[in-house]
């Protein structure tokens, strides 16, 4: 008898569950969806050709080295690299002096306390530092972006799907609202304080348009139109959000030659045991 009513139990909420799930269905296909202004205008990231994609792929020293450009004379006004300390940047090829030197003209000077009051300061940063944020506290940052709070960029590659294009196409994608969103969608029009960028979840960002052409000199006298700038800025966030990406590939890839050794070897093995074996 309990063995019944469990059964009917059973059966009870599968169909319930199965009706449920017929119903969800027949409202899919009967009533679809309102579409958005996110969903019909919204864009997929722009596929990048950079030096490290592929199995086989290493970065770029020198590009790495411009992208560290960009971000401390462009992306540091408002974001943080929390996760890197100044002495990593000698894996982007600089020796001890150049990163001294770079740690000391951040523009953001490291929190400190002064000795003799005990006061709350600030101090030229040295290579062990972390790289400093820009705000003192979370209240700042929103005050000075219009409410919205400035990500830490130490893994923002990593952070986002298809992250090194995504930073590419974000910052490379800000334009003017089309016409036809607006037409379609009245109430989506972008709102005071907001930039139209089809690369960003809801179409519209806080933060304003960070490159321009020209805005930052290469020592190397390398491009640097918005592209070009955008495209070494994307490099370098790859490398602080991901700074063991060669050394991952490289050991893959010995892991697999010696996986392929191992299986010639065995079947080699193999052949050589039973070879005087007969049916």
């Amino acid at each position: 008898m309990v063995r019944i009513i469990a059964f009917l139990v059973g059966g009870f909420f599968s169909l319930m569950l199965l009706l449920a799930l017929g119903n969800t269905i027949y409202l899919g296909i009967t009533e679809p969806a309102a579409k958005t202004a996110e969903h019909e205008f919204h864009k997929k990231p722009e596929k990048v050709d950079f030096s490290f994609n592929g199995p086989l792929g290493k970065y770029d020293r020198p590009q790495l080295q411009r992208g560290l450009k960009v971000f401390q004379e462009v992306c540091a006004a408002c974001h943080s690299l929390k996760l890197v300390a100044f002495r990593n940047f000698a894996d982007l090829g600089y020796d001890e002096g150049q990163v001294k030197a770079i740690a000391a003209a951040w523009p953001t000077e490291t929190p400190s306390i002064d000795p003799n009051t005990g006061e709350a300061t600030t101090r030229k940063s040295l290579p062990i530092d972390k790289i400093p944020s820009p705000y003192a506290n979370e209240v700042m940052a929103r005050a000075a972006n219009n409410n919205a709070l400035p990500p830490d960029l130490s893994l923002i590659t990593k952070a986002r799907h298809d992250g090194s294009n995504y930073v590419y196409s974000l910052l490379t994608g800000y334009q003017a609202q089309p016409a036809e969103l607006v037409k379609q969608f009245p109430d989506s029009k972008t709102g005071k304080g907001l930039h139209y960028n089809p690369y960003f979840a809801n179409l519209n960002i806080a933060m304003n348009k960070p490159l321009n052409d020209g805005q930052v000199t290469f020592d190397d006298g390398a491009p640097n139109d918005v592209k070009s700038m955008a495209k070494d800025v994307s490099a370098f966030l790859t490398w602080t959000a991901e700074p063991k990406m060669e050394n991952r590939k490289s050991g893959g890839l010995a892991t697999l030659g010696f996986l392929l050794f191992f299986t010639v070897l065995t079947y080699m093995s193999y052949r050589s045991i039973w070879a005087g074996q007969k049916d």
